[in-house]
């Protein structure tokens, strides 16, 4: 990360603004190393200073990385005027000013969504180009075949003449006896999950996002809930299986 001006770094750790920082610096209420300081300019060494905030310490961190059990009901925005969003339901401890969702799940899905507020990082989790698989878990209306494997497996075209890449898929069923897919794509097109099922007569009824690259959703996490990701599981994202 290199050296960092304490102002942005207050405010980017703290979820305040850059103003606030500033006076948070002003009134004494900033240690760097022991003492105080007063220069909202200081140049900070993130892998070195120590820095407290009304003498509790933190580590600072110039980006964060989330992962979160999206439930359903929540939209995968930073705002929305009439709907909670995936950014309002992130513990305060954990929040920042530029936090948003890499990627979206629809308003009804569930899973794996990564916050964050590192745009590259998300521009490579994103991007087609980068080849990064997403894996869902879809409750279906009907069993699938292996013809409807192959077609999917193929690359299939959607009822409007959209293109898909091919995909990774497996028919399973569920604990409770429903009949499921598993499907891995390297696309986010609108609806696309639910539109390439349906181009093969299929409905989903619930789907959920299991897996990006090889980080796994944690099963440890209730729906709703979130976690900070290990630097470790921040990269599994672009490990292939």
């Amino acid at each position: 990360m290199g050296l960092k001006r304490l102002d942005k770094l207050i405010a980017l750790n703290c979820n305040v603004s850059r103003k606030d920082a500033r006076k948070l610096i002003k009134d004494s209420a900033v240690s760097v190393n022991g003492r105080i300081c007063l220069r909202a300019e200081e140049l900070i060494d993130v892998e070195a200073d120590d820095v407290s905030v009304k003498g509790y310490n933190f580590t600072i961190k110039e980006h964060v990385y989330i992962m979160l059990n999206k439930p359903k009901g929540v939209v995968s925005a930073t705002r929305d005027p009439a709907k909670k969003t995936v950014v309002d339901i992130i513990p305060d401890d954990l929040k920042r000013k530029s936090l948003f969702p890499c990627g979206r799940l629809d308003r009804d899905t569930t899973g794996l969504l990564i916050i964050t507020d590192d745009g590259a990082y998300a521009h490579r989790i994103m991007s087609p180009s980068h080849h990064v698989y997403k894996t869902y878990e879809a409750v279906l209306s009907y069993p699938l075949y292996d013809e409807d494997i192959a077609k999917l497996e193929a690359g299939i075209t959607l009822d409007d003449g959209t293109e898909c890449l091919p995909a990774k898929v497996e028919a399973f069923t569920t604990s409770d006896g429903l009949p499921a897919g598993r499907i891995r794509i390297r696309e986010g097109k609108y609806h696309q999950v639910k539109r390439m099922f349906a181009a093969v007569g299929n409905h989903v009824e619930q789907l959920r996002r299991i897996q990006i690259g090889t980080l796994h959703l944690d099963p440890n996490l209730p729906e709703g809930e979130s976690r900070e990701l290990t630097d470790e599981e921040t990269q599994l994202v672009f490990i292939d299986e």
